[in-house]
């Protein structure tokens, strides 16, 4: 892939160049990143980018951008050459070493890697750069097989031997096996609640593999999860809260992918992810604890019904968003402990995988 992606990168450099010397305007093109410009493939189960395409023409207006597309270009060829990584930040970082075209803010410099990202049809990691955040993590019946990066030599990483704590995932996970028992993947939003079930050996009893995603899944996060569930061939349920930002930005960016990474949400979605966390229903049959809706969830919900492929395409999506705006209330995982600190392992989580007609697709 690496030599590919050099391939694209003097590809384009060199049709600028050309373009120059003819005295005419060099432009650049790229998909056009967002929800309109996507569609949901329901046979495969991911979101795709369509055909609109944008275009950066060299002009008084676009020199400093054009110049900054150019450099990050250049630098990201200088990774990948070198086998090397930078940071989102770093890159900010570097091109403080390049005058007039250097960035102000770091905003900045992540919208034009996503642009070279789309541009080349390759994922950033592809280009020599990886994210700032967090990454999810794994408890459970799973092992890991990585290699030692000094010698080469494969490392086997137990997951149900990680002491109170859990294994990290990677910012790159391609080369990563696995090796496992597990019935079905267990992604759950929250920390606390990753921790709860972490703490009481929940993976035991239920012959699982837990992963925390920490909020929305990283790209890796989402990678991982796609490998691991398709290799080994076991489902992936998705365990949320019950409010519109855990099933329109957390659950759909893990079964269908974003708008904004359409060209490559292929690679980076689960599509066979079921969602049993908290749903409207469970609000009033487990008499949970609520809070109000707020202004900007009524917004995700007009929003999603309105523009987002994924819900106008799942009629039950609709009916659940339509109830919980009705029910003007929204429920935390935690709301659970209303009924015992422990009561999502005992009698929550249970009776939701013996409740096959509960989920949501």
């Amino acid at each position: 892939m690496s030599k590919k992606t050099l391939q694209e990168i003097k590809r384009i450099a060199r049709e600028v160049h050309e373009s120059i010397q003819k005295l005419k305007q060099p432009k650049l093109q790229s998909p056009l990143r967002s929800l309109s410009n996507v569609h949901y493939n329901a046979k495969d189960g991911y979101f795709e980018i369509g055909k609109a395409m944008k275009s950066r023409m060299l002009t008084a207006s676009t020199i400093r951008t054009f110049a900054q597309t150019l450099r990050m270009m250049a630098l990201s060829k200088n990774l990948v050459e070198t086998d090397d990584i930078a940071t989102k930040r770093e890159a900010y970082y570097v091109s403080k070493n390049w005058g007039e075209a250097r960035f102000y803010e770091q905003m900045e410099s992540d919208t034009i890697m996503d642009d070279i990202e789309a541009m080349l049809l390759v994922n950033r990691e592809q280009i020599g750069f990886i994210p700032e955040e967090k990454s999810g993590e794994v408890a459970g019946r799973l092992t890991v097989i990585d290699k030692d990066s000094d010698t080469g030599k494969e490392v086997k990483i137990d997951c149900t031997k990680m002491g109170s704590g859990a294994y990290s995932i990677p910012s790159s996970v391609e080369e990563l096996q696995f090796e496992t028992n597990a019935e079905f993947i267990l992604a759950i939003e929250t920390g606390g609640m990753f921790q709860r079930l972490v703490k009481h050996n929940y993976w035991k009893k239920a012959k699982c593999i837990l992963i925390g995603m920490g909020g929305v899944p990283t790209r890796a996060t989402r990678r991982f999860i796609r490998r691991l569930s398709d290799e080994r061939k076991i489902p992936c349920y998705a365990f949320t809260d019950g409010d519109p930002y855990g099933w329109l930005n957390i659950y759909r960016t893990l079964k269908v992918g974003s708008g904004n990474a359409a060209h490559i949400n292929e690679f980076f979605c689960v599509p066979n992810a079921k969602f049993f966390g908290i749903t409207a229903d469970d609000i009033e049959v487990y008499k949970l604890p609520t809070h109000p809706l707020k202004e900007v969830d009524i917004k995700r919900v007009k929003d999603g019904m309105k523009n987002d492929p994924f819900v106008q395409h799942y009629k039950e999506w609709q009916t659940a968003l339509k109830k919980l705006v009705d029910m003007k209330v929204r429920a935390e995982q935690q709301a659970l402990a209303i009924h015992g600190l422990n009561f999502v392992i005992s009698d929550y989580l249970p009776e939701k995988l013996e409740s096959e007609k509960s989920w949501l697709p």
